[in-house]
């Protein structure tokens, strides 16, 4: 099973930086760029229906395995940001997703994600299946 498609649905998640995400340099920390990053996949997965809610009720969830991420330019106090998040690749179990931060349309930070299904009950990595993909934003190529 492989999913491999660059015209995979595009998420946009607007944010202002506030106060909170601060540090005492005056800019964006490392760990509140993932923060934010963690934000946008959870609001991705509620917009796909497939919330938390629905990971309790099916026993079934993401799990992230490997961050690969890029910090590019300083994210400041007021800056208006977009987070977008789109599926890469799906490999068998194995899925690669993309973060982008953008300021003016200028990437702030990039991320990639190695992710999986991960089976509460199982306690093990599982294939994905077709709501898992949906709520991902995978679209499939017609032939």
């Amino acid at each position: 099973m492989y999913y491999n498609n660059d015209m995979n649905k595009l998420f946009r998640y607007p944010v202002t930086i506030r106060e909170a995400h601060l540090d005492t340099f005056g800019h964006v920390n490392n760990a509140v760029y993932l923060a934010l990053l963690e934000e946008a996949r959870w609001e991705l997965l509620n917009q796909g229906n497939f919330g938390i809610k629905k990971i309790q009720e099916s026993g079934i969830g993401p799990t992230i395995l490997e961050i690969k991420i890029q910090f590019l330019r300083e994210l400041h106090l007021h800056d208006k940001i977009i987070i977008e998040t789109q599926l890469l690749s799906y490999n068998k179990k194995i899925g690669v997703l993309q973060h982008r931060i953008l300021r003016n349309d200028k990437v702030c930070c990039a991320a990639e994600y190695i992710m999986a299904l991960f089976s509460l009950k199982e306690r093990k990595i599982i294939n994905p299946t077709p709501e898992w993909l949906q709520a991902i934003g995978f679209i499939a190529q017609s032939t």
